[in-house]
């Protein structure tokens, strides 16, 4: 007697291991992507842009056509190819290091325009690929290499909150900020992620879903305490909700 499954991979992801360290959020936010391609049924029609950081390798996990960009210029490029083929659905994976430092122009003037591309930012607070250096988005107080006393205010600046920032932008169509710490909360991020592709599909614009995610061996703490620091610590300093949603306009 056969039984019927009832979890398995979903297409939207290649059979590949990931290089990931343990606790990592990344993981889990390529599942939600590849699981809302896969049963929006647009697998073949689509199209993502890998940044430079942790997620770098993008291109071997996600099951669609990817193209490689140089750091931060995701949006440029994933602009570039959207335009050219207007009916795929492209978007770009980053995170904070690309979208929020190198690459925040390229993320301001594509939501300006407008374009009808979709952004997944995975927001850690640290460059986790190249050391555990102080991003744009570490809070306060923060310890990263480059700030082993914390993140000071004064000297460098307080956290660029991305979501917030674009979602004064008139080209802005759906901003909203999700988190990676709890099954709940995955599956609200999971809902959101769908959402910004329905707009993609309805040719409504530009959509950013800012997803809060850990990065235990950057952060210097384990994994169960990396998933309680985002409620303790950064959930205070990046509050969870939507900020814009044109969509309703539209109708």
């Amino acid at each position: 007697m056969s039984m019927k499954p009832v979890f398995e991979r979903t297409k939207g992801l290649t059979e590949a291991a990931t290089h990931y360290c343990p606790g990592c959020t990344h993981g889990m936010i390529h599942r939600l992507v590849g699981e809302v391609l896969d049963e929006m049924n647009i697998l073949e029609d689509t199209i993502g842009v890998a940044s430079v950081g942790c997620s770098v390798l993008a291109y071997e996990y996600f099951n669609v056509d990817m193209v490689q960009a140089a750091h931060g210029r995701a949006p440029a490029v994933a602009t570039g190819i959207k335009r050219v083929e207007p009916t795929k659905f492209v978007f770009t994976y980053q995170g904070d290091g690309d979208l929020a430092s190198i690459g925040i122009a390229e993320a301001i003037h594509a939501a300006a325009r407008g374009e009808n591309i979709t952004v997944i930012f995975a927001n850690n607070c640290i460059y986790g690929m190249t050391g555990g250096q102080m991003a744009p988005t570490s809070l306060i107080g923060q310890k990263t290499a480059t700030t082993p006393f914390g993140r000071d205010a004064k000297v460098q600046g307080s956290p660029i909150r991305i979501s917030e920032m674009l979602a004064t932008l008139e080209g802005a169509t759906y901003i909203e900020r999700v988190s990676a710490h709890d099954v709940m909360h995955l599956q609200k991020a999971k809902k959101a992620i769908r959402k910004a592709f329905e707009v993609q599909k309805t040719g409504g614009g530009f959509s950013l879903i800012e997803v809060l995610s850990t990065c235990p061996t950057g952060w210097g703490i384990d994994a169960n305490e990396a998933l309680e620091w985002i409620k303790s610590d950064m959930i205070p300093v990046y509050p969870l909700g939507v900020f814009k949603d044109s969509t309703k306009e539209m109708k």
